[in-house]
Parts: C-alpha cells; sequence; structure tokens
C-alpha cells in the first residue's frame, strides 16, 4: 500500500495505531504500521523509559509519541511551579462530596496509607506536557502528535527542527484548517464515534470535508475496526486511517483485566459521549459513573483540568475494588465488534486482508 502517509514515515502500511501501551506500540510498528505511544498518564521519567523501551523493541522502525495540549483550560496563564496548588484551590468542596457519597454508595474503600500518591494533573496543560515534549524529541521518534486543538505553534518548529513530523487531531473542517496554519504535517479527521476526547460530526461525513479543506495527508479516525471500515475511509480521502480502540482487547494491551472483560462483552451502544472524565466531551464506556454524573444530584462536570484533578484518586480508588459498576474509561464504538483476544500481528493482517477483499468486492460490482 502507497500513500503519502507512507511515503512521509517509511511505513509499509497507513495504519497508526495510538495506544498507552508500550508493547502494542512496537507490535504495531514491526508489523508495518506505526505504533503511537499516548504520553499522558506518564511523568516525564516514565517517558524516558517507556521510549527507551520501544527504542530497543522496535527494530529500527518508526513510530511516535502522543501529547495533549489543550487550546484552551482553567489556569492556563498560571506559574508552573503554583499550577496545581492553585488549581486544587477551584475546585469546590460541593463537588468533592459529591464524588465521596458516589464512592461510598458502591462501598470503594480509601486508598491506603502506603499507596502511591495519585497523579492529579498529568499531561492536560501546556506547563505538563513541554516535558513529555522534549523528553520525546530526545529519542527517534518520527511523529508527535496533539490530541487536542492545534500544538503551539513553537513545538511545531521544534518538533520540525528535529526532523520530526507533526499530526494533530481535528472533529470539524475549521478545527482542520488551525491545524494547518500552524504548520502540521497530518490531520487526524476524527468522528464521534472514536474512543476519548471526539466532537459531534460522524466519520463518514467529516473524513471528506476535512479532505477537502486541507492540502495534507489526512488520517481517518473513528469507527475503524476492520477492514472494510479502512476501505471506507481511504475511499472518502483519506490516506491512511488512526485507531485507537482496536487495541485495548490485543494480546499485548496492558489493559486492566476488568475493564479488558467489559469491553469483549459490550456492544456498539455501550458508550457515550460524557465531560465525567476530564471536563471535555470524552466518549467512555456508559455505566454508573456516567449516569450519575448525568443525574438530578449531580453537581454538574467542572472545566479542564479540574475535572479529572477532581476523580483522579476516585478512578484509581475504583480500579482498585470490585465496583466494575463505576471504572470507566475512554471507548469508541468499535468496541461492538472486539470480542475476542489476538495478537496485534493478527489484527493488523486482518485489516490488510479485509480491506483487500473490499476492494476486491467494489472491482467486482464495477465490471462491466
Amino acid at each position: 500500500m502507497r500513500t503519502r502517509v507512507t511515503d512521509m514515515f517509511g511505513i509499509e502500511l497507513p495504519i497508526f495505531a495510538f495506544s498507552h501501551c508500550r508493547d502494542v506500540v512496537a507490535a504495531v510498528s514491526r508489523a508495518g504500521g506505526m505504533g503511537v505511544l499516548g504520553a499522558l498518564y506518564f511523568t516525564p521519567e516514565e517517558l524516558e523509559t517507556e521510549l527507551k523501551w520501544i527504542d530497543d523493541h522496535v527494530d529500527g522502525r518508526p513510530y511516535g509519541v502522543d501529547v495533549v495540549m489543550p487550546a484552551s483550560y482553567e489556569g492556563a496563564d498560571f506559574a508552573p511551579e503554583e499550577l496545581v496548588g492553585r488549581l486544587q484551590g477551584m475546585i469546590p468542596e460541593g463537588h468533592r462530596s459529591f464524588v465521596e457519597d458516589l464512592l461510598a454508595k458502591h462501598g470503594v474503600p480509601q486508598l491506603s496509607a502506603d499507596a502511591d500518591a495519585g497523579k492529579v494533573l498529568l499531561g492536560w496543560t501546556d506547563a505538563t506536557a513541554r516535558p513529555q515534549v522534549e523528553v520525546a524529541l530526545r529519542h527517534p521518534i518520527a511523529l508527535l502528535a496533539n490530541a487536542l486543538g492545534p500544538p503551539p505553534a513553537d513545538v511545531v518548529d521544534l518538533a520540525h527542527e528535529h526532523g520530526v513530523k507533526v499530526a494533530a487531531l481535528a472533529s470539524t473542517p475549521r478545527h482542520a484548517l488551525k491545524q494547518v496554519e500552524v504548520g502540521v504535517d497530518v490531520v487526524v479527521a476524527q468522528g464521534t464515534e472514536a474512543g476519548g476526547h471526539t466532537g459531534e460530526i460522524s466519520t463518514m461525513v467529516l473524513i471528506p470535508q476535512v479532505v477537502d479543506a486541507v492540502d495534507v495527508p489526512v488520517l481517518a479516525a473513528g469507527g475503524i475496526g476492520n477492514g472494510r471500515q479502512m476501505a471506507a475511509g481511504m475511499a472518502l480521502g483519506a490516506e491512511g486511517v488512526w485507531t485507537g480502540s482496536l487495541w485495548l482487547t490485543v494480546e499485548e494491551a496492558d489493559t486492566p483485566e476488568m475493564a479488558k472483560r467489559r469491553i469483549l462483552e459490550a456492544t456498539s451502544r455501550d458508550t457515550v459521549r460524557s465531560r465525567s472524565w476530564t471536563g471535555k466531551p470524552a466518549r467512555l464506556l456508559r455505566n454508573e459513573w456516567t449516569e450519575a454524573w448525568e443525574s438530578e444530584e449531580s453537581p454538574g462536570t467542572l472545566p479542564m483540568p479540574l475535572q479529572f484533578m477532581l476523580v483522579s484518586d476516585a478512578l484509581r480508588r475504583i480500579g482498585r475494588s470490585d465496583a466494575s459498576e463505576l471504572a470507566t474509561f475512554p471507548a469508541g464504538q468499535i468496541i461492538g465488534i472486539t470480542n475476542q483476544v489476538r495478537s496485534t500481528k493478527d489484527v493488523v493482517f486482518d485489516l490488510v486482508t479485509e480491506y483487500g477483499e473490499a476492494l476486491e468486492r467494489l472491482e467486482r460490482i464495477t465490471e462491466d
């Protein structure tokens, strides 16, 4: 397969795989696509360890790193050294009480006294994401991606100085144009079917609009879970696909077993766009957590990054308990077809095989 993105990165397949698991990233790159490591949950020191491991296990193949540098968020003008403290002071006590009452209702215990301190902020801000960018650019990455809004122009320039291409996600044609204005090399047009932060326009509608709006290569994202869907995205004008939820249940994934089991059992109707995770709309697995934040008792969600700071330790407590009905995590609508555990290599092989079969089907239809 050959498109502008395969030529741009020297890869065999225009398949990009976003994952927080280094094993999945390396496996996809070794299989001919490009794995992209989500840096959000890692401290700079942890990210250094993860990328060093990928360097040693990717067999010289290209890979990327994804950071979150939102265009707007609370506390953007705070000094880095006082950021966490000032943001914590902005969280209302009523919201803290709501979270505690919800956990108590479901019997979720407190963390033990010797438990590690929670990561309450992560890379949700410019100040916390820039150290991740610095670490990433010390490694032989081929791509730096930004998941929320256009990346800062100086970060794009810095990546280009290191010979690294830049991608950014867009959920409307207007967003795509803003990405191109700051110099991104690839636009990921992500439909509302996608897991995590996503907009309101469906993939089928969005892709051709973005392709017509920009002159850089476009990757189709949202609802890409098999080769037929990949072929559909390419037919709409995309030059590759960006996948995420597809990799949550592969053998190499470090997805918690409780979460993996729920994904395998879920249908495509079992996700919902909710602000209950970060304060911005994100598609999550629907459960009693997401329902609680939409109930009459809910105080309403807080803007980014306050919402995640409010719930971060609560999510850790839920993860260490038996309260599976509260366990929430990003997941796209394609979890309805991820009903078995397979190796990453087999998933890539099936994508390509089904893609070819879809093209053959279309050729038969158009034969005279």
